[in-house]
């Protein structure tokens, strides 16, 4: 057997999938294949919505991938290695139809505790209470958070309430000794970092 980085895409398709399944969805980029970037009507949608049914090998694959980055971000890497938790986000939030709300809650040597979504909300917005998220805090035991969501649109540039919001819950949990280290908006397969625009 040649060595996998030798492989076109059809030969590794088909050793998750089956010649015959890996021949009918060869000529399908990867970025749909794994349900990052399922386009209709120019929008980058979820899983939900594609327009076939996507392999359910290929969304196994897709999730040890994501479990893969949290266990890295659970041994320790999540601040020596933004990319790490940019990856993370991306596979769990970023082809999503809707907007939702996600923690990623630290311990005080920011070592990951929980990920864990917090709020779902509509195609434009979830509604987020910093009350809810200062309870949660407490709940686990954290010192520090990174905060996320995403734009289903698949843009990343954050808007005016997305700052606003950032800022009143840095001062929410920061009245129980929690930081907040990040914000990340994601969209398809990129994110941006609230802190190094230096929004926080």
């Amino acid at each position: 057997m040649k060595p996998f980085h030798e492989m076109s895409n059809v030969e590794l398709l088909t050793l998750l999938i089956g010649k015959q399944s890996a021949g009918n969805l060869g000529a399908r980029s990867l970025l749909e294949l794994f349900g990052f970037s399922v386009t209709r009507n120019g929008l980058a949608t979820g899983e939900a919505i594609a327009s076939y049914p996507l392999h359910p090998s290929l969304l196994a694959a897709k999730e040890l991938i994501a479990r893969c980055f949290q266990e890295r971000m659970e041994s320790g890497e999540v601040l020596s290695s933004p990319g790490i938790v940019k990856q993370f986000l991306c596979s769990k939030i970023g082809s999503l139809e809707h907007e939702v709300f996600w923690c990623l809650w630290l311990d005080n040597r920011h070592r990951l505790i929980a990920a864990e979504e917090l709020f779902r909300g509509t195609l434009s917005q979830a509604s987020v209470y910093p009350r809810e998220i200062v309870k949660r805090a407490l709940a686990v035991n954290a010192a520090a958070i990174i905060l996320a969501h995403n734009h289903p649109s698949g843009e990343t540039e954050p808007s005016t309430s997305d700052i606003q919001l950032t800022h009143t819950i840095k001062s929410a949990v920061a009245l129980v000794d929690v930081r907040v280290l990040d914000h990340f908006v994601v969209g398809g397969t990129d994110a941006i970092s609230f802190a190094e625009r230096g929004l926080l």
